[in-house]
């Protein structure tokens, strides 16, 4: 594995609800940590989110229109129509050959997986009944600090902001061309996974299922439920965006040394210490993120997906 020391946060934000949450996504080795990456029991892997349990009891709302609202967030949330429309489409896109040492590079490099995103994506959004024609708006960037509408993102954060019936994605180039300088590979599985998981918030934006979360969790009354509603989010969207890299796996392709770096990745991203644990485990990350990439047998990739019907221990 190449031995990377460098520790990221990735944002998600929803200007309708004034806010955002951060993915810790580390990407040193094995070896920095002190330990071997985590073993995702094979058993689990074929399990549904619903059958591994149900959620903690949520804090309780006052009043009948802020039980009602939170009762429907609640159906948004964990009953979505996305979780019944079958299996996510490959769009046969291929991987574009470029160096990602320049922001041309790596501008080229996301908006081709970008493109390939939104075509497998497309057809699912349809039929859960959500505006499919929106493409989200690539931002690469390099400044300490860009103004978005969903607040101030920081260098260097990856960074979803849903607006009205705009997204856009920021994706700081120089922080990947970093990786590229010591592992191409490895920066090109961390360049494929962190605009998936992005994308993964256009879905759940698209479907509701991101401002739904975002009132749920200003709702509770304890930090405990806020941070694990922010887990169930952020963990929902590495694996809807895992979903789409399985369901296009033949093509793009994600074998071979660019899978062991992706695996290695997504099984060292979680809660970092010293930062709010709210983004999960870095076994759970791992668990999600496979659930979503071995979900093609089932047909079912993003029901694979539903984090908010889970047990809490699930998305601790």
């Amino acid at each position: 594995m190449v031995n990377l020391s460098s520790k990221k946060r990735v944002l998600a934000g929803v200007a309708a609800v004034a806010g955002f949450a951060a993915l810790a996504m580390p990407v040193q080795a094995a070896q920095a940590t002190g330990g071997v990456p985590p073993q995702i029991p094979a058993a689990e892997l074929g399990k549904s989110a619903a059958q591994l349990g149900k959620p903690a009891a949520e804090a309780k709302i006052q009043g009948t229109q802020a039980t009602t609202l939170a009762s429907s967030n609640t159906n948004i949330v964990r009953y979505n129509k996305l979780y019944t429309t079958g299996a996510i489409q490959a769009s046969k896109c291929k991987e574009v050959n470029v160096s990602l040492r320049t922001a041309a590079g790596v501008k080229a490099y996301d908006q081709q997986l970008l493109n390939c995103m939104w075509a497998a994506w497309a057809p699912t959004l349809k039929a859960s009944g959500a505006n499919y024609s929106i493409k989200p708006t690539l931002v690469i960037y390099s400044a300490s600090k860009v103004a978005t509408n969903c607040g101030t993102v920081s260098y260097p954060t990856s960074y979803f902001c849903g607006y009205g019936t705009q997204s856009h994605i920021y994706i700081p180039w120089a922080y990947i061309a970093g990786f590229w300088k010591q592992s191409p590979t490895y920066a090109r599985a961390y360049a494929t996974n962190t605009l998936a998981h992005e994308y993964g918030h256009h879905v759940q934006y698209r479907t509701g299922i991101l401002s739904a979360s975002w009132s749920r969790q200003y709702a509770f009354t304890t930090s405990a439920a806020k941070l694990e509603e922010s887990r169930r989010r952020e963990l929902q969207a590495s694996c809807l965006g895992s979903a789409m890299l399985g369901a296009n796996k033949k093509y793009y392709p994600l074998s071979g040394g660019l899978y062991t770096q992706w695996k290695y990745l997504v099984e060292h991203s979680g809660d970092i210490k010293g930062y709010p644990r709210d983004h999960g485990s870095f076994a759970n990350h791992g668990f999600w993120s496979h659930s979503g990439f071995y979900a093609a047998s089932s047909k079912t990739y993003a029901n694979r997906c539903n984090t908010f019907n889970s047990a809490s221990a699930r998305v601790a």
